[in-house]
C-alpha cells in the first residue's frame, strides 16, 4: 500500500472521532460564539445583534463575579481533600498483599454513581429532621444549617465530589506507586531514612507523573461543577455556590437569555483555559525541580 493509501486508511480510522468532535464540539462552539452577540431567548424565531453588550453586562454581573470566585473556593476545598483521600486509598491498596484489583473496583464504584441520586441522598441526610441533625441538636445543642450556610454548603458539595472521585484518582495513583522500584526503598532503608522522610523525599517526588495527571483532572472538575449544586443549593445561599455551569444554566433555561448565557459560557471557557494553563506551568516547574521536565 502506497503513502496515499496509508493516509486514506488513517483518515478512515480517525473519522469517527473527527465527526464526533465536529458535531459535538466545533459546531456548538461556533454556534455559541455567534449567539453570544445576539439577544436570542431560545423561543423567538428571530433575534437581534447586540455586539459586545452581552459580554459587558456579564463582566458587571454579580452572578458572574460569584462564579469566578466560587470556582476557586471549590478548588481550594476539593483539590486538597480529594488528593489526600486518593493518596491514602492508593497507599492502602498498594500495601495489600493480594486482591488489589477487587478493592480498587470497590473504591471506584462511587465514580459510576449518579450525581443526582447521590445529591438527593445527601439532601435527605442533611435535612432539618434527619437523624444526624436530631442527634446534634438533642445531644450536643448544635444546630447547623448545612445547605443554608455559605461555607457549610461549599464544604458539603466539595465533600460529595471528593467522595465521588477519590476511587478514580486512587486508581491512577496506585499505578504510580507500583511504578516506583523497590530498590529505591531498599537503598533508603540502608541509609536509615525514616518512613516520613521516605514518603516526602522519595515517594512523593517519584509520584509526580501520576500526581500531575490527578491534579490537572481535579482542577478541571472544579470548573464544571453543576449537578450537585443544582440539586442541593441552586447556587445559593447568596451566590455562595454559584458555579459557572449554574450561572449559564440559570440565564439560559430559567431566564431564557440564551445570548447572554452564551457570552458567559465563552468567558467561562477562557477563564478555565487560562487558569489550567497557569496551574499546569506551575506544576511543571515543581516537576522540573525534581528532574521530571
Amino acid at each position: 500500500m502506497g503513502h496515499k493509501g496509508q493516509g486514506r486508511l488513517g483518515w478512515l480510522f480517525a473519522s469517527p472521532y473527527l465527526i464526533y468532535a465536529v458535531v459535538f464540539f466545533a459546531i456548538p462552539l461556533i454556534w455559541s460564539l455567534f449567539l453570544s452577540f445576539t439577544d436570542w431567548n431560545l423561543i423567538a424565531p428571530t433575534f437581534h445583534f447586540k455586539g459586545f453588550d452581552n459580554y459587558i453586562e456579564a463582566l458587571k454581573s454579580p452572578g458572574v463575579h460569584a462564579a469566578f470566585f466560587v470556582t476557586f473556593k471549590f478548588m481550594f476545598l476539593f483539590v486538597p481533600m480529594v488528593i489526600a483521600s486518593s493518596i491514602i486509598v492508593a497507599l492502602i491498596i498498594h500495601g495489600l498483599p493480594k486482591f488489589k484489583g477487587l478493592f480498587l473496583i470497590g473504591f471506584f464504584l462511587p465514580y459510576l454513581a449518579s450525581g443526582v441520586v447521590s445529591s438527593l441522598i445527601v439532601k435527605g441526610i442533611l435535612s432539618y429532621n434527619s437523624p444526624i441533625n436530631e442527634v446534634l441538636r438533642n445531644s450536643f445543642g448544635i444546630d447547623i444549617n448545612w445547605l443554608g450556610s455559605p461555607f457549610a454548603a461549599l464544604f458539603v458539595v466539595a465533600l460529595i465530589i471528593a467522595w465521588k472521585f477519590t476511587g478514580y484518582y486512587a486508581l491512577i495513583l496506585t499505578s504510580g506507586f507500583e511504578s516506583i522500584g523497590k530498590e529505591v526503598y531498599e537503598a533508603a532503608l540502608i541509609d536509615g531514612v525514616t518512613p516520613w522522610q521516605r514518603f516526602w523525599k522519595i515517594t512523593f517526588p517519584l509520584l509526580y507523573p501520576a500526581l500531575f495527571t490527578v491534579l490537572i483532572l481535579a482542577i478541571g472538575v472544579t470548573f464544571g461543577i453543576f449537578t450537585e449544586v443544582y440539586q442541593l443549593t441552586g447556587g445559593g445561599p447568596d451566590y455562595a455556590t454559584n458555579t459557572w455551569q449554574m450561572e449559564i444554566f440559570t440565564k439560559a433555561f430559567t431566564n431564557l437569555e440564551a445570548g447572554y448565557a452564551s457570552a458567559v459560557a465563552i468567558i467561562a471557557s477562557i477563564v478555565t483555559f487560562v487558569s489550567i494553563f497557569i496551574i499546569r506551568k506551575l506544576l511543571e516547574l515543581w516537576g522540573k525541580r525534581n528532574g521530571w521536565v
